[in-house]
């Protein structure tokens, strides 16, 4: 089905010119998140069964997991009772540690947070480790989604109140501090090239503007202005990947 006729179903009647405008794609298939990285796609659904695609296709590996991610780092899942798993020549392997929401974004380091909303990193000396146990650095704070990439790291903390971590780096992978971000979100994801993206409570995706070396926070946010709305959103490219909230999986042109 077309992103044009699934717009018309979905939205009654409401103009279709957003769909034009991002030029979207309904992906077959459903998810209840997604992360993607240098062409990567991997994807978790309801059952907690993980995909990958690979052709266009569906690929589906062993395990039961609740989140997956992609990135420099490599490729890292939870489970339901947050046990840590990283793919190596596709095979789940152990690691230690308890994770709710992980994200492999960053320079070869690994940031996520546990079930208490408290925060760590993996160092790159540790995801390249062979060994299942690994020592993770504490970062302060308290958050229930946290993302990382090359200017920094955002999360989302339980109140729905943003925040973005400076001077993270692989030798530094705790950064130094928090800057509060306007807005309210409840996640956010960091891509390759640095651009954010989030969802608020409501579904509606939205863009940070302004981001550079020089301003890494960015200035503002811009609603992206979707007739559906979503829960997840991943950014790698010119495409955004977007879970609508009854799992559809869309491609859109990140424009």
């Amino acid at each position: 089905m077309s992103f044009i006729l699934g717009l018309l179903l979905l939205c009654a009647g409401a103009s279709v010119v957003a769909a034009d405008f991002h030029k979207c794609s309904i992906i077959p298939g459903r998810l209840k998140q997604v992360d993607v990285s240098d062409g990567e796609v991997y994807g978790v659904n309801d059952e907690q069964r993980v995909y990958r695609m690979v052709d266009d296709q569906w690929q589906e590996l062993p395990g039961r997991f609740i989140h997956v991610t992609v990135g420099p780092a490599g490729v890292w899942a939870v489970t339901e009772e947050n046990h840590i798993y990283t793919l190596q020549d596709d095979q789940w392997e152990i690691k230690s540690g308890l994770l709710k929401q992980l994200d492999a974004g960053g320079d070869k380091f690994l940031v996520g947070v546990n079930a208490e909303d408290s925060i760590y990193c993996l160092s790159p000396s540790m995801t390249m480790s062979t060994s299942s146990d690994v020592t993770y650095d504490t970062v302060d704070g308290a958050l229930k989604y946290y993302s990382c990439g090359p200017l920094g790291c955002w999360g989302v903390n339980s109140e729905e109140k943003i925040y973005y971590r400076s001077n993270v780096s692989p030798l530094s992978c705790q950064g130094s501090d928090w800057q509060p971000i306007e807005g309210s979100l409840v996640m956010v994801e960091v891509s390759r090239d640095g651009s954010v993206y989030g969802v608020n409570s409501s579904g509606d995706v939205y863009r940070r503007d302004g981001i550079s070396v020089r301003s890494p926070a960015g200035t503002s946010w811009s609603p992206m202005g979707f007739c559906t709305t979503f829960k997840h959103v991943s950014h790698d490219g010119d495409y955004l990947w977007l879970i609508s909230k009854c799992g559809e999986i869309y491609k859109c042109l990140a424009v």
